[in-house]
């Protein structure tokens, strides 16, 4: 076995704390509220309560279906830099138009957004150096899902990025070892089904909110495309920090990234919900401005 760094460089240690004040300060209803200039919770209020079922389903559909298309969309790409901004505008289009026909377009909507936003997850793990046709790979993806958002029963306990992962070891371990027999993502085996459950009990969360968003009366075509926009680049910044980590992992001992990372967490001041987040998450009302 090669002999492993014992030291972080400079630059992955920069790379390491950048990537930590993104996974731990990912508050995608803090975001749109800023950029809505409406607390989100008064879109929450307007969102029919059989819609929150409809929302998770769709959550499942997404992750269980979306994935192989998005790898087979950028497998042929080669670079090291993914494309960011074409996805963000593919997705601002598919926002205009959920926007411009309102909430009855909503669920109609959300799967071409969830497609558009799996497929810049994958290119950005591509441009991470990672293998976009391994099991592992795909399962990286998917817990891109997971990272993106906070359930209900993660509120009520402080859960990091590793305590996510940690989490998701044993399905997702289990789901890759029933892959490699052959079997596609879209399979109805108890193993995916339990694995899609864990990752969309929290995209689900953040899918809401995202309808919620879009519903609020002043949005309309120009806020549903700037809901978009804000919501990919969510899940783009989760995907660059966690394959960031990933990298890192690889490149040292993984034992000794997850070290650093703890002593960023230990040397860091919480952000308390509610509070204003690190300058790099701010985003300008843009939609509070076009009104």
């Amino acid at each position: 076995m090669a002999h492993l760094p014992q030291t972080l460089s400079k630059a992955d240690e920069s790379s390491l704390i950048q990537a930590y004040e993104r996974l731990e300060y990912p508050s995608f209803a803090a975001r749109l509220s800023n950029v809505v200039g409406t607390p989100i919770e008064m879109g929450m209020k307007l969102l029919p309560r059989q819609w929150y079922r409809g929302v998770q389903r769709c959550a499942e559909n997404g992750i269980s279906r979306a994935l192989d298309v998005a790898i087979a969309n950028v497998g042929h790409k080669t670079g090291p830099l993914s494309d960011d901004r074409r996805y963000k505008i593919l997705g601002m289009a598919s926002g205009a138009i959920g926007g411009f026909f309102g909430a009855p377009a909503l669920l109609l909507e959300l799967p071409v957004t969830t497609t558009l936003m799996l497929s810049s997850i994958v290119d950005i793990a591509r441009s991470q150096g990672e293998d976009i046709r391994s099991f592992e790979t795909r399962m990286a993806c998917m817990e891109v899902f997971a990272l993106g958002g906070r359930s209900h029963s993660d509120d009520a306990a402080e859960t990091g990025y590793y305590g996510i992962r940690m989490a998701l070891e044993v399905p997702i371990a289990s789901a890759s070892s029933f892959l490699r027999q052959g079997t596609t993502l879209s399979g109805n085996a108890p193993v995916l089904v339990n694995l899609i459950r864990s990752l969309a009990e929290r995209f689900g969360v953040v899918l809401s909110q995202k309808a919620a968003a879009e519903i609020i009366p002043i949005i309309g075509a120009v806020g549903g495309a700037f809901i978009n926009n804000v919501f990919i680049q969510h899940f783009q910044d989760m995907a660059h920090s966690h394959f960031t980590i990933r990298r890192l992992e690889r490149k040292y001992d993984p034992a000794l990234i997850q070290s650093a990372y703890a002593r960023v967490r230990k040397n860091r001041i919480v952000i308390q919900h509610g509070k204003l987040a690190p300058p790099s998450r701010r985003l300008p009302k843009i939609i509070k401005a076009a009104a």
